[in-house]
């Protein structure tokens, strides 16, 4: 927390439709890593900032890129309209998420300062008509940004100024080094750049020596997650994979989490799997993953924050599992196949109050149990995270917990107390559930036609003999979700019923299935209420 004569935004020399914009967002003060970069920035220094994820890194270098560009325009002679400002981004949801919060900051300065995303769509030709324009800023991931460039609907030797490579320690695994390489030759020899990263390693440090003259580093003397008084998490121990699946179905059928949660699993097919297996128990969830296009994912997200439904199942083939550098994600195995390889789910996406992270997988790398835990505790929010652990898993654990105990060696994660001798009257539910229905993950993954899923009306109750003693009077599992007011059900409706047509793709066949089981499941309505 910055201590009493932290610096504030209005000591900082930013414009004042700046600060208009900065009290709009409800931003007090600045946080760490904003205070400690904007002045830099400003002094016309390159950085490598190093800040956990959820710190403030995407206004730790959009304040000063505007300042600067304003300060330019405003002084500087006067020279055509050109691009003066290039932000990469590993991903088109944080190049989507980077252009928005860029606008939201440029608010009051938007007749001076243009955005453009070249990452939001798949029509370059569109895209070409936008850069035409010459916008000031430019957000993209390298891939479409060197597209650009190579096709000349881009020019950025004799403008550029102001390079930003957001979540810097991903591009190269992300697949873009080659891209990068080529990127930088386009460029001018002399621009002001920041590299932001929630983590060092070397590919940060490559980009280091590609990109930055003479940098400041910060490398701010804060844990990678907030403390225990803020993020809670814990870890349990599972002796099989069905054991897992049980209490996963406890825990969210008797309402032991509470709010909106995460759920992260290492492959695709494990997600469809998981989605299915709720969906016979009457526990609404989502699925996102690289398979939806672009405008699916960005409208799961949406939803998810505007509280549609509080439960996502979540994978990112980047962070959970280890690309081969040089190669680009999505051409791995063949279950995992069709991936989009510019998404991202577990790293820099803004999940709005995530009150849980449940690992219902083990991340493969501390690295990645780090990203996916920074979803919840955001800003000053508080938040859990839960792991499941098989035993023949111990040990990696045990790794993720040395890196995250750091020099002091204290236990991060701790036992989640939970008698699973309890919850046995569940099992049978569980355990029948795949016996009944073997064919329901291969309608998912091929083109057959949609079937309304093979729901028992019965299991989506809970009789009261079942709940734990302990829990009974405190939990109750059968209580209807409120529904949304009729004319906001009908909008939703209507809006999907305009996309009816391309039913038939198999992108939309998965994006409808992993909403409600299509139409019918729609217009039941469960996963539209609200929490």
């Amino acid at each position: 927390m910055a201590g009493p004569e932290a610096l504030g935004f209005e000591h900082m020399g930013l414009d004042p439709r700046l600060l208009q914009a900065v009290a709009d967002l409800g931003w007090s003060r600045p946080t760490l890593i904003q205070e400690k970069a904007i002045p830099l920035a400003l002094e016309g220094k390159d950085l490598l900032a190093r800040a956990r994820t959820g710190s403030g890194k995407t206004a730790a270098y959009a304040l000063p890129v505007l300042q600067l560009l304003l300060h330019r325009k405003a002084t500087g002679p006067a020279v055509e309209q050109a691009v003066r400002g290039l932000v990469l981004v590993p991903t088109k949801e944080l190049a989507r998420q980077a252009r928005s919060m860029i606008q939201q900051l440029a608010a009051y300065c938007a007749r001076d300062i243009r955005v453009a995303n070249v990452s939001a769509t798949e029509d370059s030709t569109s895209e070409r008509a936008v850069l035409m324009e010459k916008p000031d800023i430019v957000v993209g991931t390298p891939s479409r940004i060197l597209n650009h460039l190579q096709q000349n609907s881009l020019v950025l030797r004799d403008s550029l100024e102001l390079l930003v490579l957001d979540e810097a320690d991903l591009l190269f695994s992300f697949g873009f080094e080659e891209e990068l390489k080529t990127l930088l030759c386009h460029l001018p020899r002399i621009y002001q750049a920041f590299l932001m990263s929630a983590t060092f390693n070397e590919d940060v440090q490559a980009l280091k020596e590609l990109v930055l003259h003479n940098p400041v580093t910060l490398k701010l003397q804060e844990s990678q997650l907030p403390g225990p008084d803020q993020l809670r998490q814990f870890q349990v121990v599972c002796q099989t994979q069905e054991d897992k699946f049980l209490l996963l179905y406890a825990l969210l059928k008797l309402s032991l989490i509470r709010g909106k949660s995460l759920l992260f699993v290492n492959t695709l097919e494990r997600s469809y799997r998981l989605r299915l297996f709720l969906e016979q128990f009457s526990i609404p969830t989502c699925v996102l993953n690289g398979e939806l296009p672009l405008c699916s994912r960005c409208h799961i997200i949406s939803q998810f924050n505007q509280g549609f439904y509080d439960c996502v199942i979540a994978t990112d083939a980047e962070v959970l599992g280890a690309p081969v550098k040089g190669k680009r994600r999505g051409r791995g195995s063949k279950g995992d196949r069709a991936s989009d390889p510019e998404a991202g789910v577990a790293r820099g996406i803004d999940f709005h109050h995530v009150s849980a992270v449940l690992n219902f997988d083990l991340p493969p790398t501390p690295e990645a149990y780090i990203h996916r835990a920074g979803r919840t505790a955001r800003a000053n929010n508080p938040g859990m995270v839960l792991t499941f652990v098989l035993p023949t898993e111990q040990s990696h654990l045990g790794t993720i917990e040395e890196l995250l105990s750091g020099e002091n060696g204290a236990p991060v994660l701790l036992p989640y107390q939970f008698r699973m001798e309890e919850i046995e009257g569940f099992r049978y539910r569980c355990r029948t559930y795949f016996e009944d229905n073997p064919r329901d993950l291969q309608l998912l993954r091929h083109d057959l036609p949609l079937h309304p899923a093979v729901v028992k009306p019965h299991l989506g109750h809970v009789p009261d003999y079942l709940v734990p003693p302990a829990l009974r009077g405190l939990v109750h599992p059968h209580k209807k979700r409120k529904k949304l007011a009729s004319k906001k059900v009908k909008a939703l409706l209507q809006a999907v019923g305009g996309r009816t047509c391309l039913v038939g793709h198999r992108w939309w066949q998965r994006q409808l299935l992993s909403s409600a089981r299509g139409l019918q499941g729609l217009a039941k309505g469960p996963h539209l209420s609200p929490p």
